[in-house]
């Protein structure tokens, strides 16, 4: 089936997450992504090692549907191939400060002199304005400066998320923008330049907590798993592990005081709303945490659920891949790769077009696996390739 993306070509200059992120959702929709490395391959191809040869999980879950092209783009001999990359390209994705983009000659004014038309996607961790501009900056910093880390754990007490999700919003975000920009091409002819940030996907997500800050002068402090705005949300044991409760309105709330027989508790005026059960959701929580104590985990959720109200085991990664929910929604596609005994069981997108569905073709390449191929489909000869491998440029 062909992908709604057919046709179009991407150059995916991205390291790490939120750049190649952004390249592997429009390959997973049918793009042809060429992925451009340093020679050996670059730095993050190591992250999380799985494979004999140290491949990481950031790169196998990310370089699928991609074909790889080495280059050193510091040697003079690589500015040919670099124009004819960009000149055949509709989309460049890279996600380095503007002067490194400078100095490898694909910054938006470089590359659309070659190709006027062309979509260039740059992803930074500060945007193009203010102090912070030229400053790199990872996942980590986002959480930070956005409020989140501090609104997260026990007060005084800041916590990190582990999942890298600032570096994935920005990829989506810059996907999302690199799509407006095709769409408009369609109509227009014209390219244009799109940014996105860390630190903007960052306070993008945590929105709803620097506007009350903006206007009200709260100043909250982390709570742990507690929700500021409603009540009783929370993390509880049960005798065989923890299961996580989300209650947000009045009828919810109904439900969960006539489950766990405090109906009286509609008249207390501490949990007359949603933003007063969030203030008095230690009570809330304490009470819950008496229900669940006695309780295993599946004998908790099935009440509740019984009753109509969210809530969901806390699961290791190993239960994540065991339960049957998660193995009948088929989010995992198994690619076989070079010094891996087994299949690389691969996150598909988390998305579906009945008509244009995204799907995994192509397992992620080995550095410079398809460089020879691309050199000839730009028209190089067979001597001029062996000319570039000879001095070092691809």
């Amino acid at each position: 089936m062909a992908g709604v993306l057919n046709g179009i070509r991407v150059l995916d200059f991205g390291r790490y997450i939120a750049g190649p992120l952004c390249a592997t959702v429009l390959g997973d929709f049918g793009a042809d992504v060429i992925r451009i490395e340093r020679i050996g391959g670059s730095e993050d191809r190591t992250i999380i090692p799985v494979t004999q040869a140290s491949e990481g999980t950031v790169f196998l879950q990310l370089a699928r549907n991609k074909r790889s092209l080495t280059l050193d783009t510091r040697r003079p001999e690589a500015s040919g191939i670099l124009e004819r990359l960009i000149k055949g390209a509709d989309v460049l994705v890279a996600n380095v400060p503007e002067g490194a983009l400078t100095a490898m000659g694909i910054d938006y004014d470089q590359a659309r002199a070659i190709r006027p038309d062309i979509i260039h996607c740059n992803v930074s961790s500060f945007g193009r304005k203010g102090p912070w501009q030229d400053r790199g900056g990872f996942d980590s910093v986002g959480q930070a400066m956005s409020g989140v880390a501090y609104l997260s754990g026990e007060a005084g007490h800041p916590v990190r998320q582990p999942t890298s999700w600032v570096d994935h919003s920005t990829g989506l975000y810059a996907a999302i923008g690199v799509l407006m920009a095709l769409f408009e091409r369609k109509s227009s002819g014209r390219g244009q330049r799109v940014e996105a940030s860390l630190l903007g996907s960052a306070l993008a997500f945590n929105a709803n907590y620097l506007i009350e800050q903006a206007m009200t002068g709260i100043g909250r402090d982390a709570i742990g798993n507690r929700s500021f705005i409603n009540g009783p949300t929370d993390m509880f044991a049960c005798t065989d592990g923890w299961i996580v409760v989300h209650i947000v309105g009045d009828a919810l709330f109904r439900r969960w005081t006539r489950l766990i027989g405090e109906p009286h508790w509609l008249d207390d005026p501490r949990f007359a709303t949603d933003t007063l059960r969030g203030e008095n959701g230690a009570a809330l929580s304490e009470r819950m945490a008496r229900w669940c104590i006695d309780k295993t985990s599946d004998q908790a959720i099935e009440q509740l659920a019984a009753a109509g109200i969210p809530a969901g085991p806390v699961l290791s990664p190993q239960q994540a891949l065991d339960h049957p929910q998660i193995q009948a929604m088929d989010m995992f596609s198994a690619m076989p790769y070079p010094g891996s005994t087994d299949p690389v069981p691969l996150v598909h997108m988390p998305i579906d077009l009945n008509a244009t569905p995204a799907a995994i073709d192509r397992p992620p390449p080995q550095a410079g696996e398809h460089t020879s191929e691309i050199l000839d489909e730009l028209g190089f000869s067979a001597a001029e390739i062996a000319a570039f491998k000879t001095g070092g440029v691809i």
